[in-house]
C-alpha cells in the first residue's frame, strides 16, 4: 500500500519524508503551492503540486498512483481560506455545506469526500513517533511554583477551548488570560499578548485537541517557538505529552536552557 502526504508548511512534512527514507518506504508527496517547501521533492518518491483548494486534483492524483492512505503534514494557515483559496466545484461544494468552518468542520468534510473515493487519513505522526513530547520537565529548569499556578490556570483554560476549536495556545500571566491564539497562530498571539502586560512574565500554554486521533492539527513547537518566547518575556511552556511534536528537539532544548525557559510535558486528562 503506497502512502501519501499532503505537504503544508514548516519543518514537518520535510522530517516526515526523512524519516520515510530512512525506512526505505515510498511516500508520494502532495504540496500545496502556497505552503510547502520546495524541499520536498528531493526527498519524495514522487511529487505533486497543487493550489489550496484543488480537491479533485488531489483525488485524481492519489487515484494515479494508487494512495489510499493519506497523511496531513505541516500547518496549513487557516486564514489562507478566507485570503488565498480559489475552491474547484468539489471543494465549493463542501464549503456550502458547512454550517461552520473551523477546523474539525473542514477537515471532517474533506476526510468525508476523500473516504467516499476509498482514501483515508493517516495518523499524521505515523512516520515521527519519536518526536512526540514525553512525559516531564524537558529543560534543566523545572517550573517555579508561580509559573505551575498559571500553566494549572492555563491548561483548564486551553482544555475548555479546544472543546470550541479555537486556537491551540493561550498566553497567560498572574493567572489571567492575556490573549488566545485564533488564526494569527502561536507567535504572533504571542507577541500581541507582551504588548498588553508591560513587562510582566508571560507563560504559553499550548494544547492539543481532545480527540481520539491525531490525523490532522497536531501541535508543533520547534526553535523558533523558543525564539519568541524569549523575545517576548515568556518564561515557560507547557505541552501535551504524547501529542505534541517536538521539531529540532536538542537544538530547541539548547535555546530553552540558554533563555532560563521551563519546558514541560503532561499527559492529557479529562
Amino acid at each position: 500500500m503506497k502512502l501519501g502526504m499532503i505537504a503544508g508548511n514548516g519543518r514537518f512534512p520535510v522530517l516526515a519524508l526523512e524519516a520515510a527514507r530512512k525506512a526505505g518506504m515510498d511516500v508520494v508527496a502532495i504540496g500545496i503551492k502556497e505552503e510547502a517547501s520546495p524541499e520536498i521533492e528531493q526527498l519524495a518518491s514522487s511529487c505533486y503540486w497543487i493550489s489550496l483548494g484543488a480537491l479533485s486534483k488531489l483525488i485524481d492524483i492519489c487515484k494515479k498512483e494508487g494512495v489510499s492512505q493519506l497523511m496531513m503534514c505541516g500547518q496549513v494557515k487557516h486564514v489562507s481560506i478566507f485570503s488565498s483559496i480559489v475552491p474547484d466545484w468539489r471543494l465549493a461544494k463542501l464549503l456550502m455545506s458547512l454550517e461552520a468552518k473551523n477546523t474539525d468542520a473542514l477537515i471532517g468534510g474533506v476526510a468525508k469526500v476523500l473516504a467516499d473515493e476509498g482514501i483515508t487519513l493517516a495518523d499524521s505522526t505515523l512516520l515521527l513517533k519519536d518526536l512526540l513530547a514525553p512525559e516531564g520537565v524537558l529543560t534543566k529548569r523545572k517550573p517555579t511554583s508561580d509559573e505551575e499556578r498559571d500553566i494549572a490556570y492555563g491548561r483548564r483554560i486551553a482544555g475548555a477551548l479546544s472543546m470550541h476549536d479555537v486556537g491551540q495556545s493561550v498566553a497567560v500571566a498572574e493567572r489571567a488570560v492575556v490573549a488566545v491564539e485564533a488564526m494569527e497562530g502561536t507567535d504572533a498571539m504571542l507577541r500581541r499578548a507582551a504588548s498588553l502586560v508591560e513587562g510582566k512574565p508571560l507563560r504559553l500554554i499550548k494544547g492539543s485537541r481532545r480527540r481520539g486521533h491525531l490525523l490532522f492539527d497536531v501541535p508543533v513547537v520547534g526553535p523558533q517557538t523558543i525564539d519568541v518566547m524569549r523575545e517576548t518575556g515568556t518564561t515557560a511552556l507547557a505541552i501535551d505529552a504524547g501529542r505534541t511534536l517536538l521539531l529540532d528537539r536538542d537544538h530547541l532544548i539548547t535555546l530553552a536552557n540558554a533563555a532560563g525557559i521551563a519546558v514541560i510535558a503532561a499527559l492529557l486528562t479529562d
